[in-house]
Formats: structure tokens, sequence, C-alpha cells
């Protein structure tokens, strides 16, 4: 099987509540790669470019709890991987239905990009707010 950069497109991780299964918040990473791109060639970037490009981005997840809201709840988590149609999957995995989160609030994060690969992020949550209104 080739590697998960070359058949992700898309993966998630869905922090949904206990009992009723509510998807509550959702760490959402779109991919992208060039599959032109020799596997050969190193990244345009330097380690230390890239390095510098993680720690921005770990600094932006950490700071991201000002504003998520506090999952007070037991939760569980699902990791999602949304893969082209005619890629080959480990028989362990299975499919999934659509989660849709209620009264979404949603937050994009910095970008990810080492010339061969590119990570959006972008984290959704259950807006509150809105069942009190």
């Amino acid at each position: 099987m080739a590697g998960s950069w070359e058949v992700t497109k898309n993966s998630s991780c869905d922090y949904e509540q206990g009992p009723t299964n509510e998807v509550l918040e959702r760490w959402n990473f779109s991919i992208e790669t060039d599959k032109e791109l020799d596997k050969k060639v190193s990244s345009e970037n330097s380690d230390k470019e890239i390095m510098r490009e993680i720690q921005a981005i770990m600094r932006q997840i950490a700071s991201s709890i000002t504003y998520l809201p506090c999952l007070d709840e037991p939760c569980i988590f699902d990791v999602l991987a949304y893969t082209d149609m005619d890629v080959a999957i480990p028989f362990t995995w299975t499919e999934s239905d659509l989660k849709l989160i209620a009264n979404p609030q949603m937050v994009k994060l910095h970008s990810f990009d080492t010339k061969i690969g590119k990570v959006d992020t972008l984290v959704s949550y259950k807006n509150d707010e809105w069942d009190e209104q």
C-alpha cells in the first residue's frame, strides 16, 4: 500500500459526546501533495524553516484553548481518513456516515507547507450559544 500522504486527501479527529455520539468538536486536516514530484526530491524548505512552521502551528494550537469550549462531559474521539474511491485501504478500516456539528463555529489555523505537501487545518466546534437563544 502507498504511504498515507499519497492516499489521504483529508483527515479529521472528531470529539463526540459519549452517550449520544454528537460531534462537539472536529479538527480537520486537508492534505495536498504534488504527486508529480519525484519521491527522491527533497523539500525546497530547509529543516530549520520547516521546524519554524511546525512550532508556529503548535503555538497556535496551544493558544486555541482560549476560545474553544471546555468539553465537560465524557467524550470519545474518532479519527477519520478521507481517500479517493479507487484507493485500497486496510481491511481494518470501516466506512463512516457523515457527522455534522450542530450550529458550528469554525476557526482556520495556519497552513504548513514543505513544497512537497501542504496541510491546512480547520477547527469546528458546537456553538452552544445558539442553543440558549
